[in-house]
């Protein structure tokens, strides 16, 4: 296939949500095509009509957008190879069905619901025994004119085994005999992804198939479609596992009792997009030649490859996504930062709270937008207070000597001109040397009597700032009353 130009595709179904191992499956398809300047293409997997959850493909859609993983082709940007929403596609699977049929490799079964629960054992596993794999002509003819329910299933060799190579586990055999007749068409005229999947690849030219490794013993089955058709297999690559870390450090397959685990709900928490794909990114394939960590969306087309993907499970660790998070808010312009924080702030801060000037402090101090709400609790309400965070060893305040500072601060303040960072540090700084005390026990006492806790986002004539003249005298001389 070195002569195509490389086509991968996405086939999400649309069941509600972008799970983050499907959001991987995505990024890694899309990288691998454009790494090597191919095409990559977004189909919609939608024969599953009972899991069909409305609005779903609106998520998918969104959710691709947002990470900047854009397709070529696809439902809202069209293409050649359309529809690519599978449920306009129905008449293409039967045509294709009744081709493998006329070739001797698939036949109508006409067996009922009941006749397959019998099969099952006492657990409820049981498989199809093949019971309308040879019937004649004849019988098949009467009961398609008798208007008997069928489905069409896939006649798998009985003998021999089925082998393909994977870019990731390398060679993969199975006996042929393992291999069940599955169902192509249901008996309400859908196809099963089993056979749908198989009729959009090759007719939309996919050239790599990018998916996880569940698949790994399913592909014989895809690849006896390609030979029964007589069309050339595409290639395959299988993700590892994507695991998932508890409390106590147990390691299983990434579930909702590990965290958020959709793209929505990450997003919602307060991560940002490009932070999420670019820790995902790494979850199962590593960059040669550098131990770098970031990259952008443009720096991983140019260094992904399908030599760096391992065979290992991957573990998807939230306090490593945390961490790139803060990375990424750090980095963030003030503007851009303040224009995602303030509004959040406004929800649990009263009017008279500079919101900007406490955006400007959080900024490099939190690792999610989720954290804003608890990190300015100290701003939205008075908290209890204890008087030993007065002091102080490196400043040697003491609750005694913190309260003169504060009675004595506190005409100085009432009597202040403006009230912005740079003249409050002037004022504070002028009482200190006049009283020939340290500056920093100065701030020491303000800034606990007006935060009421000892760990702050700010110092002192920062924090008087956003508390505004009025509410910083307020706590001021609540501080003074408790002393």
């Amino acid at each position: 296939m070195s002569d195509k130009i490389i086509t991968t595709r996405f086939a999400p179904s649309p069941t509600g949500f972008m799970h983050i191992g499907n959001l991987r499956t995505a990024l890694y398809s899309y990288l691998l095509s454009k790494s090597q300047g191919g095409k990559f293409i977004l189909r919609i997997e939608d024969t599953d009509q009972e899991r069909h959850v409305e609005g779903a493909e609106d998520v998918i859609i969104d959710t691709l957008k947002m990470t900047g993983i854009d397709y070529d082709e696809g439902p809202g940007v069209g293409g050649e190879h359309g529809p690519y929403i599978q449920s306009q596609r129905l008449p293409i699977y039967k045509e294709y069905a009744e081709k493998l049929i006329a070739s001797g490799h698939a036949y109508y079964c006409f067996c009922t619901p009941e006749r397959l629960e019998s099969l099952k054992d006492d657990k409820g596993i049981g498989g199809y025994d093949g019971h309308c794999r040879d019937l004649s002509p004849e019988e098949v003819k009467k009961n398609l004119e008798a208007g008997i329910p069928y489905v069409i299933r896939q006649k798998m060799p009985l003998t021999g085994t089925t082998s393909y190579v994977d870019h990731v586990y390398g060679e993969v055999t199975i006996d042929n005999s393992e291999l069940r007749d599955q169902i192509m068409i249901k008996a309400d005229g859908y196809p099963t992804y089993n056979f749908c999947h198989v009729i959009d690849d090759y007719l939309m030219g996919v050239t790599h198939v990018v998916r996880g490794n569940e698949y790994l013993t399913s592909t014989p089955k895809y690849c006896l479609l390609y030979d029964a058709f007589g069309w050339e297999r595409p290639e395959y690559v299988h993700l590892p596992l994507l695991m998932g870390k508890d409390a106590e450090g147990n390691v299983s397959k990434l579930s909702k009792r590990h965290g958020a685990v959709s793209f929505q709900d990450l997003v919602k928490d307060g991560y940002l997009p490009e932070a999420i794909v670019n820790y995902i990114a790494l979850l199962g394939w590593c960059p040669k030649d550098t131990n770098e960590e970031f990259f952008t969306m443009d720096e991983l087309k140019k260094a992904f490859s399908m030599e760096g993907l391992s065979k290992s499970p991957a573990v998807f660790d939230y306090e490593k996504l945390k961490w790139f998070n803060s990375e990424y808010i750090k980095k963030l312009p003030a503007e851009v930062f303040a224009e995602r924080a303030v509004p959040i702030l406004s929800e649990v801060c009263a009017d008279y709270i500079n919101k900007e000037k406490l955006a400007e402090l959080v900024h490099t101090r939190i690792s999610a937008f989720c954290e804003i709400k608890d990190m300015v609790r100290f701003v939205t309400e008075r908290l209890d207070m204890d008087s030993s965070l007065y002091t102080n060893k490196k400043n040697k305040t003491t609750p005694e000597n913190c309260k003169e500072v504060l009675v004595d601060c506190l005409p100085i303040l009432e009597g202040a001109e403006s009230w912005d960072n740079d003249t409050l540090f002037t004022l504070l700084k002028e009482y200190a040397a006049s009283k020939e005390k340290k500056a920093g026990a100065v701030m020491w006492a303000i800034r606990i009597a007006v935060a009421r806790q000892g760990i702050t986002p700010g110092g002192a004539t920062e924090l008087m700032e956003v508390f505004g003249k009025e509410e910083t005298i307020s706590r001021i001389k609540q501080a003074i009353e408790e002393l």
